[in-house]
């Protein structure tokens, strides 16, 4: 046998080798389960949860013939309310198949801010369309008050800081929910001539007023006006 034979077997055996203990090795690993990042974690006290995926609301709204679109994450949001306001919502509910508590609650809150805010302004046409008629003669009455004595108001609603279903209920055909405000508001009066008489723009002060409004059920629209203001 010629050296160079020789030393090509011994070439060739040491790459053999080497090739054996290579794929040997990753034999054995590929054996093992690799566990990915969320799996066999889920059952072990103090593991992370996987999130659920979000949904886009379209397969929860095709169940729910009163379209309330992703009910069980806004009961979370509810604003917790004594039995008797829970029985009062119902109430209406059963009479009117279109109510919404929840989306009643942000309605009020923009109603809350509009009206006061046309009172501010003196806005007597905004009011009517928000307000029943005691409701509405009342500011109407305290605008032209104000107006008499050259005053102008120059409030601002800095925040709504909570909305509170104080009662609820449907009695004649009539529903009515009264709700208890507390916002921050930044209250001026300046005279005729502009001067701030009252109030300051830097201080806002808290106030706390419970609103009732009203609805009749067989009504074609869906609008609430106001029909009772009370401080808190």
């Amino acid at each position: 046998m010629t050296p160079e034979i020789v030393i090509l077997a011994m070439i060739a055996a040491f790459l053999g080798l080497r090739l054996y203990s290579v794929l040997g090795r990753r034999a054995e690993h590929e054996e093992e389960p690799i566990q990915g990042r969320f799996e066999g974690r889920q059952g072990q006290p103090g593991a992370p949860r996987v999130p659920a995926p979000k949904t886009d609301g379209k397969a929860e709204a095709k169940g729910d013939e009163r379209g309330r679109v992703g009910q069980p994450q806004r009961l979370r949001e509810m604003p917790l309310a004594p039995p008797s306001v829970e029985r009062g919502l119902a109430e209406i509910s059963s009479a009117d198949r279109r109510f919404d508590a929840y989306a009643f609650l942000e309605g009020a809150r923009s109603a809350y801010r509009l009206i006061l805010e046309s009172f501010w302004k003196g806005d007597k046409a905004e009011l009517r369309a928000l307000c029943d008629g005691d409701v509405y003669d009342s500011f109407a009455a305290a605008i032209d008050a104000r107006a008499a004595a050259g005053e102008t108001m120059d409030n601002r609603l800095i925040r709504i800081e909570d909305v509170a279903i104080v009662s609820a209920g449907a009695e004649n055909g009539l529903a009515r929910i009264t709700l208890r405000f507390r916002a921050d508001i930044a209250a001026v009066t300046r005279d005729a001539e502009g001067h701030v008489i009252a109030g300051s723009l830097d201080d806002a002060i808290e106030a706390v007023d419970v609103w009732t409004f009203s609805r009749q059920l067989n009504s074609s629209g869906p609008d609430w006006l106001l029909d009772e203001t009370d401080a808190g």
